[in-house]
């Protein structure tokens, strides 16, 4: 295809970014399926692991829908860098955990964060590749603004500083997808990254980084915002090296330094508070539901109730605790059942099985009150339908599969506007 985007995708589980960039079957997750995606993309490597499990259900999933050619199920710790193709795009949704930086290797740029952190199998890529991937397309809870507790925000520093290094220039953002008219309230951040030397680079280093923000971004492009408060933006260097800044960012501060939106080019961070600017239609709970098309065992039964009803109530009682001492426990009342006039809340990995939930999403039908079903977990996604079925593969495991994935609509949206840069980028090169 002219003017292809190779893709590598880590930390794949069922495939939501592969989706969301190359559609399925032709078809885009905005319309349902229905209508066509032409898009440039096309994945050529893909790891799934996941630690701990014997049996790789995600990665069996993945290689049903997808196939197993250019698909590893490894430790991508253990993955030999050489074994990647080289690509133009860096895609994933890497875990979030502890980022601090143990220490540097001795007279070279390497450095070893804590064991088992996957963000450095990412960093790990990227240095050791002799052609970088151009652009990066990650993704996170949007907690890593703000994490570790006691230096609010170092995570997220680290990771800025350490791609600041690499050569790349980063925009990011909290999107939730229900804003942008997606059936679920899920808040993620999207993170894009930039190398030196591209035209979207350059662009980036052109204009003002709060009208990047604002109006000339990808993230701008893809999902449009208005400023909360445009004149003041916070500005900000990154010192020191990434090991200065594990130790030292933000020590003992009580509030993050890191909006929901922002840029870093140069080690400089320009961020600023931002809203959605939507006018489109919104989906709720109730276009997604299925019709007499559910099995009674996700129905509840009457009997049961009073335990649902008392888990997601308000409470106020004493309780003991395993050493035996009494305590006050008190936390607020949830909407039980769920509305469907409104998009979902968000969807978590315990949402599978039948035993009484605080968490788990329960509507109240003609029939009764049920759980959701794992083909109304997708949609919630913007999967297709029974994306996730597979001999073998528990309703409960579907049900983790979707608490762990992102709202494919989203990633679909970003893809379009990075991909319009990059035609434009290699139009410009054309020209020259």
């Amino acid at each position: 295809m002219e003017n292809e985007i190779k893709v590598v995708e880590l930390f794949a589980g069922v495939g939501g970014f592969r989706l969301g960039l190359e559609g399925w079957n032709g078809k885009s997750a905005t319309s349902g399926y229905k209508k066509s995606l032409k898009s440039p993309y096309n994945l050529i490597w893909s790891n799934q692991w996941e630690p701990s499990t014997k049996t790789q259900h995600a990665s069996l999933v993945y290689e049903n829908r997808f196939g197993k050619l250019g698909h590893s199920n490894e430790d991508i710790a253990q993955v030999d860098v050489s074994k990647i193709p080289d690509h133009d795009l860096l895609v994933g949704g890497f875990p979030c955990q502890d980022y601090s930086v143990a220490t540097t290797l001795k007279n070279s740029k390497g450095l070893i964060g804590k064991k088992g952190v996957l963000w450095w199998s990412i960093h790990k890529i990227i240095s050791e590749k002799k052609y970088k991937p151009k652009y990066l397309f990650l993704e996170n809870v949007d907690r890593l603004l703000i994490s570790p507790s006691g230096q609010r925000g170092r995570d997220f520093a680290i990771i800025l500083q350490s791609l600041n290094e690499l050569g790349y220039a980063v925009e990011w953002r909290v999107v939730n997808a229900a804003d942008y008219g997606m059936p679920q309230r899920r808040r993620r951040i999207f993170i894009l990254a930039y190398l030196n030397g591209t035209n979207i680079y350059e662009n980036l280093k052109a204009v003002k980084p709060t009208e990047w923000i604002l109006e000339e971004g990808t993230m701008a492009e893809a999902f449009p915002v208005t400023s909360v408060i445009t004149l003041f933006p916070t500005e900000f260097k990154l010192k020191g090296d990434i090991v200065s800044i594990s130790e030292n960012f933000n020590k003992g501060g009580t509030t993050g330094l890191f909006e929901n939106t922002g840029v870093m080019i140069n080690g400089l961070v320009t961020t600023i508070k931002t809203q959605p600017n939507y006018e489109g239609k919104f989906t709720i709970l109730k276009d997604l539901i299925q019709n007499g098309e559910v099995t009674k065992e996700f129905y509840i039964n009457k009997s049961d109730l009073d335990k649902w009803a008392y888990l997601k109530g308000p409470k106020k009682e004493m309780r003991t605790n395993a050493q035996g001492f009494e305590y006050n426990y008190s936390e607020g009342g949830m909407i039980f059942p769920d509305p469907l006039d409104k998009p979902s809340r968000t969807i978590i990995t315990g949402e599978g099985g039948k035993s009484p939930s605080r968490f788990k999403h329960v509507i109240q039908t003609p029939k009764g009150y049920r759980r959701l079903s794992p083909v109304e977990l997708e949609r919630l996604n913007m999967f297709p339908d029974d994306h996730t079925k597979l001999e073998g593969v528990s309703d409960t495991k579907r049900a983790f599969f979707m608490g762990n994935a992102l709202v494919v609509g989203v990633i679909e949206k970003i893809g379009i506007a990075l991909n319009q840069k990059i035609t434009h980028e290699v139009t410009l090169q054309s020209e020259r």
